[in-house]
């Protein structure tokens, strides 16, 4: 037992000793500093808060795997490693070198503004490669959207002290990468000449080196798509499919191919169509007028979404704020036909809960938003936005302008957005024309439209040629003291010697104007005018003596105007009736009245007609006449086939225009594309003038040439959008007339933008 004891006390500390060795090992494998070794720019707290261990925690390798890589996710480094040296964790890094500079080095069609804009890096940016090889990406893509396949970007590091580097992407652009040819397969009903017409993407022609649109980009190919489906569907195939569409490049790297397959299916015709409502007393019969298609008719998707705007148009005018209008379309195959049934319903109850408006660089928000028909907390009606719409775009400011709603903070919540791109609304114009009397005639003037964005217009026209010389300058505000009030003035000196006439007119004066809505189409504008005017005939002129008044009017316009588009109307009518009373405290005292109307209606394709009246009426009162200077004149512009003032009353001895009281006329207009690709611009266009031009006072002179007698003239011309602005050029020959009349057969004009 005591021999048991010894050994036992012999042994146990040899048992104990293991215990305290591994207590040490643990102790000196535990992280008692760490430092940062290679750091310039950045902290080493900064770089030790990225670490998954830190002071006390043991060496675990796992832990040290996970900090490198949360190192080099940041982006920071160049280089990260991590090694131990006793009980001290060494972080050895090597930053990345910040940007001092980006440049571009061989572009020439795609300025430095515009590549800038599309890389990601900035100077002052930590440089990585993997954004370098992201920025190259970009700009590879510019190039190829911009129609160059074959461009190479590489970019060059040069060193700088303190850790900074210039960054320059060397370009070289090569030539622009052309459509060389565009088939299609599997059309049957239309030539492959007629369906590039429909698509965006054309074949490279020498006629198109101001265009892009010959340059292949997928994106224009992938709408191409869309606008052949919107063409054949409402050409009547509602089964058209675009099974495939192929861009191969050549092995140049200079040219595309593109191949569509399309299957056309069958073509449909228009069954029976009806309107349908649930709408408390809403008749419908009195809203099928606004279904323009009949049974029979070729299946026309577009057609169809017109009509549906029509009735939710028609039907929110009436009072009904939310509207749905719903198509159910049926289609026969049995048969190739199509019904189609207009469901009116009410709509969702939608507010507005906000208007956003952007892309107005230089035009300010409140002229937009005051020509919006909704407010923020009205009730969503697709009416007015549509109304809205078009209302922004006849300020003529703006390129584009697109509506779109998103939804709301709530399902009874719509958020409105106004997207719209500005144009030059600035106009330097320039005009000419030919007339066997007076030979060439030239204008010039200078414009703004949007003055400093605030919708204001300021104009300024000179007029020089051998008969004119007309200095005008005019101001107006559309929304005078911040109310839907148009206020406006006009100052003008114009010199003009009225061959026609025999005479010279000085005039010198003023003009003030102010307008005002009636109703949403509705308007009326009043005015004030005062003038200064000598009359000065020329040397042989027996009808009339030099003289000099003080005309003082004042009058009124009433305008009813419902076209889709104030500058190129395409669709819709006007109503337009003017009255001057002059004698308020002038030399002269006579009342005019005028009326226009017309209306503009597609036709088919393209096509566009037009058919404008206008009659006017001037009476003297007070016992006096009417004299010359405020007589109507008819011929020119106003009535082509005819020298200016070549249509009306006339002294047959010296061949003076003597001017009329009585005024009526009527033109027909039908303007066309003409074959030739739809981004030159050019249409073409068909017209014919109906009128005449008669009466005056009294018999002035024995010589006197009068007739009621109807004149007609019927002519051809062409219109191009061209770079240098508008440039219009026609022909018209009367093929009706009085051999008393002046006749002119050519007139042209060029205007010019910025």
């Amino acid at each position: 037992m005591t021999l048991l004891i010894a050994a036992i006390q012999t042994f146990m500390p040899l048992e104990m000793k293991p215990d305290t060795a591994y207590a040490q090992e643990e102790l000196n494998d535990t992280i008692n500093s760490v430092r940062v070794v290679g750091n310039q720019r950045i902290e080493k707290e900064t770089i030790v808060s990225y670490l998954k261990t830190a002071v006390g925690d043991r060496f675990d390798s796992s832990r040290i795997d996970e900090s490198l890589k949360n190192l080099f996710k940041t982006g920071l480094f160049a280089d990260v490693s991590m090694r131990r040296e006793d009980r001290t964790l060494i972080v050895q890094v090597v930053e990345n070198p910040i940007i001092n500079r980006i440049a571009f080095e061989g572009n020439r069609y795609i300025k430095d503004d515009a590549l800038a804009s599309e890389v990601q890096l900035r100077p002052r940016v930590v440089y990585t490669r993997t954004k370098v090889q992201k920025d190259l990406t970009r700009l590879l893509e510019v190039y190829r959207r911009s129609g160059r396949f074959s461009a190479r970007v590489v970019p060059r590091v040069i060193q700088l002290e303190q850790n900074r580097v210039d960054l320059v992407f060397e370009i070289k652009e090569g030539a622009r990468t052309g459509v060389q040819r565009i088939v299609f397969v599997g059309n049957r009903a239309f030539r492959n000449g007629k369906l590039r017409e429909v698509i965006q993407t054309k074949q490279s022609r020498w006629w198109r080196f101001l265009s892009t649109a010959d340059a292949y980009d997928p994106d224009r190919m992938n709408y191409d798509q869309e606008l052949l489906r919107r063409f054949y569907v409402n050409e009547g195939f509602a089964d058209f499919q675009v099974t495939g569409a192929i861009a191969e490049l050549t092995l140049d790297r200079e040219k595309f191919f593109i191949t569509f397959s399309v299957e056309e299916g069958r073509r449909y015709r228009f069954d029976e169509i009806l309107v349908n409502s649930d709408l408390p007393n809403l008749n419908t019969g009195d809203l099928f007028h606004l279904v323009t298609t009949t049974k029979g008719d070729w299946y026309d998707a577009a057609d169809i979404e017109n009509t549906v705007q029509r009735l939710t148009q028609a039907v929110g005018e009436i009072g009904y704020a939310f509207v749905d209008v719903q198509p159910r379309v049926k289609r026969n195959r049995d048969n190739s036909t199509i019904s189609v049934t207009y469901d009116i319903g009410e709509g969702n109850r939608i507010y507005v809960e906000r208007v956003n408006i952007t892309g107005n660089v230089r035009t300010l928000d409140r002229v937009i938003r005051r020509n919006v028909r909704l407010a923020e907390g009205d009730a969503f009606n697709a009416a007015k936005v549509r109304r809205s719409r078009q209302l922004i775009n006849d300020l003529g400011f703006f390129s584009s302008v697109n509506v779109e709603n998103q939804p709301g903070s709530g399902p009874d919540r719509s958020i409105l957005n106004i997207d719209v791109s500005e144009r030059s609304t600035g106009e330097l114009s320039f005009g000419a024309g030919f007339s066997s009397d007076a030979g060439l005639l030239g204008s010039a003037g200078i414009r703004e439209r949007n003055l400093l964005g605030r919708g204001q217009n300021l104009s300024l026209n000179f007029q020089l040629s051998g008969i004119t010389q007309n200095i005008q300058a005019s101001f107006t505000e559309p929304y005078f003291l911040n109310r839907e009030i148009l206020a406006g003035f006009d100052l003008f000196n114009t010199t003009y010697q009225f061959t026609e006439s025999a005479f010279e007119r000085d005039v010198l004066g003023f003009g003030l104007r102010f307008g005002y809505p009636l109703t949403e189409y509705l308007s009326q504008q009043l005015r004030y005018g005062l003038k200064n005017e000598k009359f000065l005939p020329f040397a042989g002129n027996t009808t009339t003596s030099q003289s000099q008044s003080l005309l003082s009017s004042v009058g009124q316009t009433v305008f009813y105007n419902k076209l889709d588009h104030r500058l190129n109307p395409s669709e819709g009518y006007f109503f337009r009736v003017s009255n001057d009373l002059a004698g308020l405290g002038g030399d002269r005292e006579w009342f005019r009245s005028r009326l226009e109307a017309g209306q503009y209606k597609p036709l088919w394709f393209e096509w566009i007609g037009s058919l404008v009246g206008e009659v006017g009426y001037i009476s003297a009162l007070g016992g006096q006449q009417v004299l010359i200077l405020d007589r109507f004149f008819l011929g020119g512009q106003n009535f082509r086939g005819f020298q200016r003032a070549g249509v009306g009353p006339r002294d047959l001895l010296n061949g003076n225009a003597l001017g009329g009281n009585l005024l009526y006329k009527a033109t027909s207009d039908m303007t066309f594309p003409v074959g030739l690709p739809k981004e030159l611009g050019i249409r073409g266009r068909i017209f014919s003038t109906v009128g005449t031009l008669t009466e005056i006072d009294e018999a002035i002179t024995s010589n006197l040439g009068d007739t009621e007698s109807l004149r007609v003239s019927l002519g051809i011309g062409i219109s191009w959008d061209s770079p240098f602005g508008p440039i219009q050029l026609n022909y018209a020959r009367p093929i009706r007339s009085e051999v008393f009349d002046e006749q002119e057969f050519i007139s042209f004009g060029v205007g010019s933008f910025f």
